[in-house]
């Protein structure tokens, strides 16, 4: 039978010394100890920034974050509830959190710049035109469509305007993928002509 962890400590040996020391570290480090932060910096680093970087994936900015979650922990290590968790899982949830925090502000900040983008371009055509011309093109390729035999137009449209795979099409059709693909192939041509393009 395995003895107690006091019984390992009097043979010279401890019973998983990094869990208690890292919480009794974070213990001090709540109390302002900077020693006791030194020590958990050296022992969470390593893991912290394997967290942030599965998720960042950019080295330079895993980097960042790293030294953003280790700074919180300086500064919420009075937070930590041992009987919650262990001390290496809170510190790996503010990784992974920092880090999708940061995931999330970088796609706002691109979803920003594309829209300033859009918003700073001129209009260089005339919209009344373009709407005319493109309600032309869609009455040529309804005309077009209409001269298609029942199961080439069924089989472009779905294909096409519906998204669908061939098997999908082949499926709700209840014809065989091959037939759907001749057809397809035969009603593209069709419509290639019809419409004057190369």
């Amino acid at each position: 039978m395995a003895g107690s962890p006091a019984d390992g400590a009097r043979r010279g040996g401890r019973a998983n010394p990094a869990v208690p020391e890292l919480e009794a570290a974070l213990a001090a480090v709540a109390r302002g100890d900077e020693a006791a932060f030194a020590a958990v910096y050296d022992r969470a680093a390593p893991a912290v920034l394997g967290t942030v970087r599965r998720i960042l994936r950019d080295p330079a900015q895993s980097e960042e974050v790293m030294q953003e979650v280790l700074l919180e922990v300086w500064r919420s290590a009075a937070q930590f509830d041992p009987v919650a968790g262990s001390a290496t899982a809170w510190i790996t949830m503010l990784a992974h959190r920092r880090a999708v925090d940061r995931v999330r502000s970088e796609q706002r900040a691109a979803q920003r710049d594309v829209r300033a983008a859009r918003a700073a371009v001129e209009v260089g055509y005339d919209q009344v035109a373009e709407a005319v011309e493109a309600s032309l093109d869609r009455e040529r390729v309804r005309r077009c469509l209409d001269g298609l035999t029942e199961l080439q137009r069924e089989s472009v449209t779905l294909a096409y305007y519906g998204g669908y795979s061939y098997r999908e099409v082949a499926r709700l059709l209840g014809v065989a993928e091959g037939t759907v693909k001749t057809r397809m192939r035969d009603g593209l041509i069709r419509l290639r002509d019809c419409l004057g393009v190369d």
